[in-house]
């Protein structure tokens, strides 16, 4: 079965997880399964520096389509549409895909950064660095994505409305 996919694209700080949290919680998108790269299982932290580091992405895909089984997906990543190009034909399952940018202030990544447990390792400032970089790319290239939202001025709740609102109107 081919299956429908929606990439909510975002850098880290930037609400993904709580976004779809918010959109489970409030049972917004009930018919999708909502995950993020977060709860595959794969660990960034082992494909950083090494020769297979572009492998993550499509690695923490291929286990969240195997999740949804036969429901459309939502995927929270920090993977920016041309590099979901590139991977693609590696899913022939995917029928339809629809990338939607959410971006905040580069202050407020920079401050969830910060405030993550050390463990999360997230508080360096290179990769604050390269956060907000990402950050910024999405916010000078919206034609990217089919939907592009800075959620600075929404409340989580508002925010994951408009989204959802987003998604089940392009389903139609």
């Amino acid at each position: 079965m081919k299956k429908h996919l929606v990439i909510l694209s975002a850098a880290c700080g930037v609400g993904k997880t709580t976004i779809k949290n918010a959109l489970r919680d409030m049972n917004l998108l009930s018919a999708y399964a909502c995950l993020d790269s977060d709860e595959m299982g794969i660990n960034w932290w082992d494909y950083v520096g090494t020769p297979h580091e572009a492998d993550y992405t499509r690695d923490c895909l291929a286990v969240a389509l195997a999740r949804a089984g036969d429901r459309p997906l939502l995927f929270c990543a920090c993977v920016a549409p041309p590099d979901f190009r590139k991977l693609y034909p590696s899913f022939p399952e995917i029928n339809t895909v629809r990338h939607i940018g959410m971006t905040c202030s580069d202050e407020e990544v920079r401050r969830r950064l910060m405030a993550r447990p050390p463990e999360r390792m997230c508080g360096d400032e290179g990769f604050i660095r390269s956060q907000i970089e990402y950050n910024q790319w999405i916010r000078e290239h919206p034609n990217e994505f089919a939907f592009s939202l800075d959620n600075t001025p929404y409340s989580i709740e508002e925010t994951a409305r408009i989204i959802a609102n987003f998604i089940l109107q392009e389903k139609q």
